[in-house]
C-alpha cells in the first residue's frame, strides 16, 4: 500500500487580487499560474520552491470563511526555525494582521513546537509554526493551541 501525501490545498476566496497580495507579498508564495476569465478566476501558488502548486486560490466564495461550518479547520505552514516564525510575525504585523494569541506560543503545555495563529483576508484560520524552539506557556493548557482558535 502506498503512502498518501497532500498534493495541494485549495481555498475558496472572495477576491483573488486581495488574497494574492496576502499570500504572495506577505507570506512569500510564488505564483505559478493564474486564470482571469469570467467565472474561472484562480491562482496556483508554490510555497516550498518545488515548482508545483502547494496552495490554490479559487475566487468562488460569496462570503468570508465561516468557522462553524464543516470543512477546513486551519492551514498550518511549517518553517525551519522559530526565528523564521518571528520574521513572519513581524511581516504580518506590518500588514495589519491581528493575531489570535499574542506572540509565538507552544502547541500545548510543555511542547517545544508552536507558532503564530491568525486569519487570512477572508477569515480562513492560518498557523505558521516551527517544530522546535518554542518556550513559554500554552494559551490553554488543557487543549491543543491549534485546535481551538
Amino acid at each position: 500500500m502506498s503512502v498518501l501525501r497532500i498534493g495541494h490545498v485549495g481555498l475558496n476566496v472572495t477576491d483573488l487580487d486581495r488574497s494574492l497580495a496576502f499570500y504572495r507579498d506577505v507570506l512569500g508564495f510564488a505564483v505559478l499560474g493564474e486564470g482571469k476569465e469570467e467565472g474561472r478566476v484562480f491562482a496556483f501558488l508554490d510555497g516550498d520552491g518545488g515548482g508545483r502548486p502547494t496552495l490554490t486560490l479559487w475566487q468562488q466564495a460569496g462570503a468570508p470563511f465561516e468557522a462553524g461550518r464543516a470543512g477546513l479547520h486551519h492551514l498550518a505552514i511549517e518553517v525551519d526555525s522559530i526565528e523564521r516564525v518571528r520574521e513572519f510575525e513581524r511581516a504580518l504585523r506590518s500588514y495589519g494582521v491581528e493575531f489570535v494569541y499574542e506572540g509565538v506560543v507552544p502547541h500545548g503545555e510543555g511542547a517545544a513546537s508552536g507558532g503564530i495563529f491568525f486569519h487570512d483576508p477572508d477569515g480562513a484560520r492560518l498557523e505558521i509554526f516551527a517544530d522546535a524552539g518554542v518556550v513559554g506557556e500554552a494559551p490553554v493548557a488543557a487543549a491543543p493551541t491549534c485546535g481551538f482558535f
